[in-house]
C-alpha cells in the first residue's frame, strides 16, 4: 500500500534526498565501473569497445523497459513498481559480479537495466503525482543536485575499489546499494506519501495510453529535446574513459576528477536555474540552455579538430555537459505537465525515447569513432544541434497549448 502511517508529510527538500538517492541508481550503474573498462577487457580477453557494449546494453533496456514499467505504477501503485526494480537490479549486479565471459556480463546487464528502468520511470511521476508546472520544475532541480553526487562520486568509488579489489567489487557495491536503498524507500518514504489514486484501466488496455501520450505534439517536442540531448551526453560518457585515458594518456585519478568536475558544473547550473525560476518561465530558460549548449559544443569541434591539448577538450567538454543541470529539470517539468493522471505513462515515454534513442546513438558513435577524438564529438555535435532546433519553438508552443486550454 502507498498509503502507509498517517505521519507528517515529507518537505520538498526530505523527498528531493529520496528521491534523489533514487535517481542515483543510474548514474552510479553507469559510470563507477567506468575506470575498470580496461581491467574488464583483459579478464574477458575482448576489446574496450566491446566492453563498452555493456553500457549500450544497459541503457537499451533502461529506456525500453520503462514502455512497461510506466502504466504498471499507473495499474499497481509506484511502491510496488519501484521495489520490484530494486530487487531485479540488486540481484543482476550481484550476477554481474560473477559472470566470466562478455556475453554473460552482456545479458545480466540487460536485466540490470530493466529493474533500473523500473525504478527510473517511478521518480518522475511521484514528482507528478506531488507538484506540477514550476514547482515540479524546482523539486526535479532540487533532486538532480542530490543526484548528482552519485556521478561525480561514481568512478572515484569505482577506482578505489579497484585499488583494493577487481572490478567485480563494484557490482557487489551496486547490489548492496540496492538492497539498503529499499530499506530506506519503505521506512522513510512511502509511510509519508499522501494517498494516490490508483488508475483502475485494466491492464490489457493500458497500452492505450501511449496513444494519448504520443498525439500530444508538445510533449513529443520535450520527448526528442530529451533523446537528443541525453545522447549527446551518454556519447561522451560511453567514450570517457577511452578520451581521457587513452586518448590523451591521463591516469585513473585525473580521470576521476575531470569527470566529477563535469557534475560540479551541472550542480552549479541547477543552483542557478532555481533562482532563475523565480523570474523566468521554465521553457524561456530550457530554450537559453540548450542554444548555450550548442554553442559549447561548437567551440570542442573546432578545437578537436584542431587538435588542443586535453584541458581545452575538458574544458568545452565540461561547459556543454554543464547545461544538463538545467535542461533536464526545465525540460521534464513541461513534458509531463499535461499529464495528472497519467504520470508513469508519460515519464515512461520520455524515459524510453531518453534512453532508447542515446543507447542506439552512443553504438553507433563506438562504431563510427575508429580510435578518433573528432567523430565523438561531432555525433555530440549533431545531437545538440538537432535539440537546439526543437528547442527554438519550445515557448511558443506552450503559449500556444495553455492559451488554447
Amino acid at each position: 500500500m502507498e498509503t502507509g502511517l498517517k505521519t507528517t508529510p515529507l518537505s520538498h527538500f526530505q523527498l528531493a534526498i529520496l528521491l534523489g538517492m533514487t535517481v542515483a541508481l543510474g548514474p552510479l550503474a553507469l559510470d563507477a565501473y567506468l575506470p575498470a573498462f580496461p581491467e574488464i577487457a583483459d579478464e574477458l580477453g575482448v576489446g574496450h569497445g566491446s566492453v563498452g557494449l555493456t553500457l549500450s546494453a544497459y541503457v537499451g533496456a533502461l529506456g525500453l523497459a520503462q514502455l512497461l514499467g510506466g502504466p504498471l505504477s499507473d495499474r499497481y501503485g509506484r511502491q510496488q513498481i519501484l521495489f520490484t526494480g530494486l530487487a531485479v537490479f540488486a540481484s543482476a549486479a550481484f550476477m554481474i559480479a560473477q559472470a566470466q565471459t562478455l556475453p554473460e556480463m552482456l545479458g545480466w546487464r540487460i536485466v540490470q537495466g530493466i529493474g533500473g528502468a523500473f525504478c527510473a520511470v517511478s521518480v518522475p511521476a511521484i514528482v507528478r503525482d506531488q507538484t506540477s508546472g514550476q514547482d515540479a520544475a524546482r523539486l526535479f532541480g532540487l533532486i538532480g543536485l542530490v543526484m548528482f553526487i552519485a556521478p561525480a562520486a561514481a568512478p572515484s568509488i569505482g577506482s578505489m575499489l579497484l585499488y583494493f579489489s577487481e572490478w567485480h567489487s563494484i557490482f557487489l557495491m551496486l547490489a548492496g546499494y540496492g538492497a539498503l536503498l529499499a530499506i530506506v524507500l519503505h521506512f522513510v518514504l512511502f509511510r509519508r506519501l499522501p494517498p494516490r489514486q490508483k488508475d483502475p484501466t485494466p491492464v490489457s488496455t493500458l497500452i492505450t495510453n501511449y496513444a494519448f501520450v504520443l498525439r500530444h505534439r508538445l510533449t513529443m517536442r520535450f520527448v526528442g529535446l530529451q533523446a537528443l540531448c541525453f545522447s549527446a551526453i551518454l556519447v561522451f560518457i560511453t567514450h570517457a574513459s577511452f578520451i581521457y585515458q587513452e586518448w590523451f594518456g591521463l591516469s585513473n585519478a585525473t580521470f576521476s576528477a575531470l569527470f566529477a568536475a563535469n557534475i560540479v558544473a551541472m550542480a552549479s547550473l541547477s543552483l542557478l536555474n532555481r533562482r532563475l525560476l523565480n523570474k523566468y518561465q521554465s521553457v524561456r530558460i530550457l530554450r537559453v540552455c540548450v542554444f548555450l549548449q550548442a554553442i559549447a559544443v561548437s567551440v570542442l569541434v573546432i578545437f578537436a579538430w584542431a587538435g588542443a591539448p586535453y584541458w581545452v577538450i575538458a574544458a568545452c567538454i565540461i561547459a556543454a555537459v554543464g547545461f544538463m543541470g538545467a535542461i533536464i529539470p526545465n525540460n521534464m517539468a513541461n513534458a509531463l505537465e499535461f499529464f495528472p493522471h497519467l504520470g508513469g505513462t508519460a515519464a515512461a515515454m520520455l524515459g524510453a525515447a531518453q534512453f532508447t534513442i542515446a543507447g542506439a546513438i552512443s553504438a553507433l558513435s563506438a562504431t563510427l569513432a575508429g580510435g578518433a577524438l573528432l567523430p565523438i564529438v561531432l555525433v555530440m555535435a549533431i545531437c545538440i544541434y538537432g535539440a537546439a532546433i526543437l528547442a527554438a519553438g519550445g515557448p511558443g508552443a506552450v503559449e500556444r497549448e495553455t492559451g488554447s486550454a
